[in-house]
């Protein structure tokens, strides 16, 4: 019998020791419980060196905490510091183990952060009151490349997507707009580089860099760094690397 390695990542201890008993009740499946992100990303990194993986991830939509190394899911408008949750932990998963399928747990459907989840990499949207006989077939279908949705949520994550399609298109048509130097300045901000540091890192004076950045802030039409960020993440901008700066460019003057 080939058994499904599941692992249950929930904040809540009684739920998560709860379902991990009624899913280990069940022949096929192996099931392992971790109470936050940095604890769910220890117990899925044991198993590699062990040449054992997980299958399958349930992971708490509002997982709260910081998890090391995963960056904010996406930012949206008005959530310009990104979500800490779950979703960001689907993110660093998706990344660090692509072969993981992942379900995420809800208490309530949202058509927006679902449609954030399956952006991130998840391939299903379920309840925290579904049943047990609905989690598994749900379990067994991501196992098969299958997308599950509540059908409920379908239009609303449809429109969700269409949007931030939208979005995107709209977003990398702003960042073209920058000069070559512009978009090194954005790539630093996205690192979340301040002034000075943008500036010892290209070789620059503060007052370049800041004319820069408000020629950054000026074509895409946003008022602040956060905004610019936001933006940049939309048009799949990433941050600069932050090793050992090397040198980008010569000197400019403040008219550059």
């Amino acid at each position: 019998m080939v058994r499904i390695r599941v692992l249950v990542v929930d904040d809540h201890r009684i739920f998560a020791e709860s379902l991990a008993a009624a899913l280990a009740a069940e022949p096929d499946v192996d099931v392992s419980a971790a109470g936050s992100g940095p604890a769910a990303m220890r117990s899925l990194e044991r198993p590699v060196a062990e040449g054992r993986r997980f299958d399958v991830l349930l992971v708490d939509a509002d997982l709260g905490g910081n998890v090391p190394g995963v960056r904010p899911a996406p930012v949206q408008e008005g959530n310009e510091d990104g979500l800490v949750d779950g979703i960001s932990l689907v993110a660093g998963v998706r990344i660090a183990q692509p072969g993981v399928r992942i379900v995420v747990l809800a208490e309530k459907d949202d058509p927006r952060r679902a449609a954030l989840a399956l952006q991130a990499g998840a391939s299903g949207w379920v309840a925290k009151d579904c049943s047990l006989s609905r989690l598994l077939t749900v379990i067994r279908g991501v196992l098969r490349d299958e997308t599950h949705l509540p059908p409920a949520l379908l239009t609303g994550v449809l429109r969700e997507l269409t949007a931030a399609r939208k979005h995107r298109t709209e977003s990398e048509q702003l960042v073209e707009s920058l000069t070559p130097r512009e978009r090194e300045v954005l790539r630093c901000m996205v690192a979340g580089l301040g002034r000075k540091a943008v500036a010892e890192r290209l070789f620059l004076s503060p007052h370049t860099v800041r004319t820069h950045m408000q020629n950054v802030l000026g074509k895409l039409g946003v008022h602040s760094t956060l905004a610019a960020v936001a933006l940049a993440r939309r048009a799949g901008v990433g941050p600069v690397d932050l090793g050992p700066a090397g040198r980008i460019g010569v000197e400019e003057s403040s008219s550059a």
